[in-house]
């Protein structure tokens, strides 16, 4: 099979900032006032108004209301959420079949059953907006395009892509397109990379030949780049699932209350996950079936971007319980419900991490309560994680945070920042610059003058105990520092030296203060 095959043309109906929408509309707030909505100390979504007034997604709580005073601040709530985006989901089912849920704010379906019933692409597309505004009065945008990713990318464009045009309407865009973090797919690390070799747009990413990809960033990579360039979402192992996979739970009482809907999520889950693991699968895409006593029936599909784990499988049935049980077109509770696993893939098919048998998020869990159990030993200070912030020099840039804390920058890093160490930086940093000792071939010290030249050609440099042979050399260039109270005077410079046991070379970063060397850090 094929996996540079186009990919399916899908209809995608895009809620903008659903986040705000569900939580305005829970606590009844006036929607023509700036709003976010806040987990923890973080800005998770925010309404036009509150971007105008510059509230952006990832800002602290304490900025978001010194930039926009008068901000609405309400609660994170994602069962909040899909509960009160099931009637959108159900009004865009009435005018189209298979109808799947992305996330709360997402739905996709096929784009051939209604662009053929109502006359063309565009034309649905009119219709399902109107749908969704008279049924629900949610205001929404649809796009259009060959696969999901660029279909998504379409709605929040509200275009409609032409077949096979689908690779030149994202060539143009962003690389941050790739980091998509409410839809699970969280690439921050490598649109960082990325951008930093250069490769700023996904046309761009999408010229590098797969191959290479793969041999350097791994899988994951590969599944982004075929994003990029407008191919099949996922590798093309999917398969029809047998039969048994699917599980059904009787329900004796019915259930009619959200926490007893909770309890059998999880259950129900469980077994799910079991059935799969026992077959070496996993579920991308999931059909939640409930029925009643009087013979009422619902179904929805959700649709993964990354193989579910019980967590996520027990979510999207929680959520999907709640918003039924809500609904006042069901005359009794729940008496059957039955969780089917429409599409499903290899248990090693994505490569996700290493844990064979196990997601993600189980494998996260245990790592998680092994740092935890390690603090309670040793005290919180014994597990850190690295923070990259702002700062000068690259030890700097480095905050350690406590596991379990909140991962905030010491310094923010959008400042300017003058006199830091260019891109890239140093792949290790001492903790303490290391002393030097820069000799010229006669064994003389080699400084650098006030014109920032070095008053000898580097022979060979002593650090860490040893001695080596200098390769080459940078231009050193100066880093003044704290005018304003303490002046630093400081000139960095970069230089390569062999390393004759590894029959190898290491790049250095040192830097110059008063007439001593220190190494700042090591290069990959």
């Amino acid at each position: 099979m094929n996996s540079n095959r186009a990919p399916h043309r899908m209809l995608v109906v895009w809620c903008p900032d659903w986040p705000v929408t569900a939580a305005s509309a829970a606590a009844a707030a006036l929607p023509q006032r700036p709003v976010a909505v806040v987990t923890g100390t973080l800005v998770v979504a925010a309404n036009a108004l509150a971007r105008f007034e510059g509230v952006r997604r990832g800002m602290r709580r304490r900025e978001a209301q010194g930039r926009c005073p008068e901000l609405t601040v309400l609660p994170d709530d994602p069962d909040r959420d899909a509960r009160l985006f099931e009637p959108v989901a159900a009004a865009v089912e009435e005018l189209a079949v298979g109808v799947e849920i992305v996330r709360p704010g997402i739905v996709a379906v096929p784009a051939r059953g209604p662009a053929g019933y109502f006359g063309g692409e565009e034309v649905a597309a009119e219709r399902i907006i109107d749908q969704v505004a008279t049924r629900t009065g949610a205001e929404c945008q649809v796009g259009v395009a060959d696969g999901l990713f660029a279909a998504v990318l379409a709605a929040r464009r509200g275009l409609v892509i032409a077949p096979g045009a689908t690779p030149e309407f994202l060539a143009p865009l962003s690389i941050r397109e790739l980091h998509r973090p409410a839809e699970a797919q969280d690439r921050a690390e490598l649109v960082d990379l990325l951008r930093r070799l250069g490769l700023r747009t996904l046309g761009a990413f999408a010229e590098i030949p797969e191959r290479d990809i793969s041999a350097r960033f791994g899988a994951d990579a590969v599944q982004a780049h075929r994003l990029a360039a407008g191919r099949e979402e996922r590798p093309p192992a999917r398969r029809a699932p047998p039969p048994e996979l699917t599980v059904t739970e009787p329900l004796d009482p019915p259930v009619e209350r959200v926490d007893a809907a909770a309890f059998v999520a999880r259950h129900l889950a469980e077994r799910l996950h079991t059935v799969l693991a026992r077959h070496g699968l996993a579920c991308t895409r999931l059909a939640i079936h409930a029925a009643t006593p009087a013979g009422e029936e619902r179904e929805r599909v959700w649709r993964c971007a990354e193989p579910l784990t019980p967590n996520g499988i027990a979510d999207r049935v929680r959520w999907q319980l709640d918003g039924w049980l809500r609904d006042t077109r069901l005359s009794a509770g729940i008496t059957k419900l039955t969780l089917t696993p429409v599409e499903v893939i290899e248990g090693t098919t994505l490569q996700l991490d290493l844990w064979r048998g196990e997601g993600r998020a189980e494998a996260d869990e245990r790592a998680a309560r092994a740092m935890v159990h390690v603090q309670g030993l040793l005290g919180p200070e014994s597990v850190v994680t690295p923070v990259l912030g702002g700062g000068r020099t690259p030890a700097e840039r480095v905050h350690h945070v406590p596991w379990g804390d909140e991962r905030v920058p010491a310094a923010t890093p959008n400042a300017p920042w003058p006199g830091r160490v260019p891109p890239p930086t140093p792949a290790t940093v001492p903790p303490v610059p290391l002393p030097a000792t820069l000799t010229d071939p006669g064994g003389r010290p080699v400084s650098v003058t006030a014109r920032a030249e070095l008053t000898a050609p580097p022979a060979h440099l002593s650090w860490n105990g040893r001695r080596r042979p200098v390769v080459a050399w940078s231009t050193p260039w100066p880093a003044d520092e704290r005018w304003w109270t303490e002046p630093i005077h400081r000139t960095r410079l970069q230089l390569v030296v062999a390393e004759s046991e590894k029959d190898s070379q290491t790049a250095l970063l040192l830097t110059l203060t008063g007439e001593k060397w220190t190494v700042e850090g090591m290069y990959d």
